[in-house]
């Protein structure tokens, strides 16, 4: 695989000293509705399950941390980790980042890692029926709707989830 990232994007893994950046993206009613976080935590609840996030080492579970510019601007995930697949999450903790192509950029960098790191070279995704943003982010790196299977809430509506496939190899 080529390499796909931006040169001023790069996934590294994730720490404590990125708690402060978390607790302002907890802040942000928006994000926290668009990525499932629950609102108003507290700062102490936050940083209990941040430090979990950073020291949860699990076989089919990869959290890193997506820079740009030398700043967190968000995460990306590799879940279901297994043989050479992975389902494949993002989110940008920096809203005023969003609709500007660095999500798209942050997940090809994650790919790049979890195909030269771990042999991963099918990867999987679901979003939201109403994600346009999520929708296009994906068909425009080539990724495929497969099914659409489930219902989940989103932005406080139920709504239909749409799974993807990427395959490097096609």
């Amino acid at each position: 695989m080529k390499k796909n990232c931006l040169h001023s994007i790069k996934i590294r893994p994730l720490s404590m000293d990125d708690y402060k950046i978390v607790l302002n993206w907890s802040k942000d009613d928006i994000f926290c509705t668009a990525n499932g976080w629950e609102k108003n935590r507290s700062e102490e609840e936050l940083y209990s399950w941040w430090l979990h996030c950073i020291n949860n080492i699990l076989e089919d579970f990869i959290r890193m941390g997506i820079e740009m510019e030398g700043n967190l601007i968000g995460y990306a995930d590799l879940a279901n980790i297994k043989d050479n697949s992975a389902e494949l999450g993002i989110a940008i903790g920096e809203r005023t980042l969003w609709g500007k192509g660095i999500g798209a950029s942050s997940i090809l960098c994650m790919m790049d890692y979890a195909s030269e790191k771990l042999g991963i070279t099918v990867f999987h995704a679901e979003t939201h029926e109403e994600n346009m943003r999520s929708r296009k982010m994906l068909e425009k790196i080539g990724f495929i709707e497969i099914s659409r299977i489930g219902q989940e809430e989103y932005l406080g509506r139920e709504n239909q989830l749409i799974q993807y496939r990427y395959n490097l190899h096609h």
